[in-house]
């Protein structure tokens, strides 16, 4: 409703009968009535209640109001004579949904630590913040489905139990049914969450072209730090006879398309995070959507690193991975914006990456971003049906546990790529939230699992 009034002022029209429904944020009294900022959830701004004393459950009622009261409120919108809003609410009726206690009500009309909203993880969208960061990580999640909808993707399912370790680190939550024996798997095969949906992705992208899938994933790292987490979302698009060049053009339009669409959807969510978040947020996503990326293999992105004065805390030689403070280098001090790093090591990388002709390098790509460092991450597949197999086997993988993956390089294979985005880092780059846990609304750490 409160977001519907926007709209009203924006054609202004006033002097209109409506219902809002919404929660007290804090309620200020004079003689004659009291002033009630009202939120419903539908966007950052409050409205303005003028609650007049004559109303008959004044003195029982509306006077006792506090913060986290749920109220329905009808009456007519009226231009504001006040500074710093346009329009208010004058009430012709009230009706109090539901009471909060003023003394336990932990969210009362001060800042709060977003460690401590943490701590009350049922309670915390209720706050500008955490508010604001939803809504945008809806829109996004909406242009994300617009994008490859309108490049006609065809959206996939892949399974949350999976007998697949995709990345082959081995950091899966095992799944197993209650009384389950060794000997006797559920589902025939020792079985896990999966980390990504990438192999089946790629069943589906040689029958159908282009597909993608954005669901949840989960990895089971003992890690506490600000960028990981133990379930997160992944979009993952695969396409057939797509090289790495073109994977890095899709990834990038995606980046560039979301983003806008924030800009153009999110600008009062955006302006809290630019004010209190991250002071120039919303210019750092506009260099984004209107500049070019740099482009730069893994070992000229090695050969930069150590020419510079930095120190870092792990040192830069090639064949050993970039980390995020390399990442972050690299786009926050000396190009400036974001950068595309490609031929990684194959020593590095996992089996399913195109072996280049030099044996060395994989046809991989990510796309590192300032503040972030890596925020996608993907390669031309390997389409090869002797290069993979004998991959696999120095991988230690089990070719008979994957002959339905190298089916696929049997039967009509074709060259292939696709890419992960993660959604959280995405949200993350988009808000300004330096930690993880604050764009995904339960988050699940080691140790921490709330609601």
């Amino acid at each position: 409703m409160l977001k519907r009034i926007q709209t009203l002022l924006k054609q202004k029209k006033v002097d209109t009968e409506m219902t809002v429904k919404g929660w007290i944020r804090t309620r200020r009294d004079t003689g004659a009535f009291s002033f009630l900022e009202v939120n419903d959830g539908s966007c950052l701004a409050n409205l303005q209640i003028i609650a007049d004393k004559q109303l008959t459950n004044y003195d029982t009622e509306i006077i006792k109001l506090s913060a986290g009261c749920s109220v329905v409120i009808t009456g007519t919108l009226q231009e504001s004579p006040a500074k710093g809003q346009d329009v208010e609410l004058h009430a012709e009726s009230l009706e109090v949904v539901g009471w909060a206690d003023p003394e336990s009500y932990p969210l009362q009309k001060k800042r709060h630590s977003l460690e401590f909203l943490r701590s009350i993880s049922h309670l915390r969208p209720r706050t500008n913040a955490l508010g604001a960061v939803t809504r945008v990580r809806s829109r996004l999640s909406f242009a994300v489905q617009r994008f490859f909808q309108e490049r006609d993707f065809v959206q996939i399912h892949t399974p949350i139990i999976t007998t697949s370790d995709c990345e082959g680190a081995g950091e899966m939550f095992q799944v197993r049914a209650s009384g389950e024996k060794e000997d006797k798997p559920f589902f025939g095969l020792q079985a896990g969450l999966t980390v990504s949906g990438q192999l089946q992705a790629e069943v589906y992208a040689q029958a159908l072209g282009q597909v993608y899938t954005f669901g949840p994933t989960f990895r089971a790292e003992n890690s506490n730090t600000s960028r990981h987490l133990a379930e997160f979302w992944m979009i993952e698009p695969e396409m057939a006879f797509c090289d790495l060049d073109c994977n890095m053009e899709l990834a990038t339009d995606l980046l560039k398309f979301v983003l806008q669409d924030a800009l153009d959807n999110c600008e009062e969510d955006l302006a809290l995070f630019n004010k209190f978040i991250e002071k120039g947020l919303v210019s750092k996503l506009q260099d984004v959507v209107e500049k070019d990326f740099v482009h730069m293999t893994y070992t000229a992105a090695v050969n930069e690193l150590s020419k510079v004065k930095e120190i870092f805390e792990y040192p830069v030689e090639w064949g050993i991975d970039l980390q995020s403070e390399h990442e972050r280098y690299l786009t926050e001090k000396l190009y400036k914006c974001p950068v595309i790093v490609t031929d990684y090591p194959s020593s590095i990388k996992p089996f399913y990456m195109r072996l280049s002709d030099d044996g060395k390098t994989v046809a991989a790509m990510d796309i590192l971003v300032p503040g972030i460092g890596e925020i996608v991450g993907g390669s031309q597949r390997e389409e090869r049906l002797d290069v993979l197999s004998r991959r696999m086997t120095d991988a230690g993988i089990n070719l008979e546990e994957y002959d339905w993956y190298l089916d696929l390089r049997r039967y009509g294979t074709v060259p292939h790529a696709g890419f992960g985005l993660g959604f959280e880092r995405l949200v993350q780059f988009a808000t300004g939230m330096s930690n993880i846990r604050e764009v995904i609304p339960f988050p699940r750490t080691p140790g921490f699992a709330p609601c």
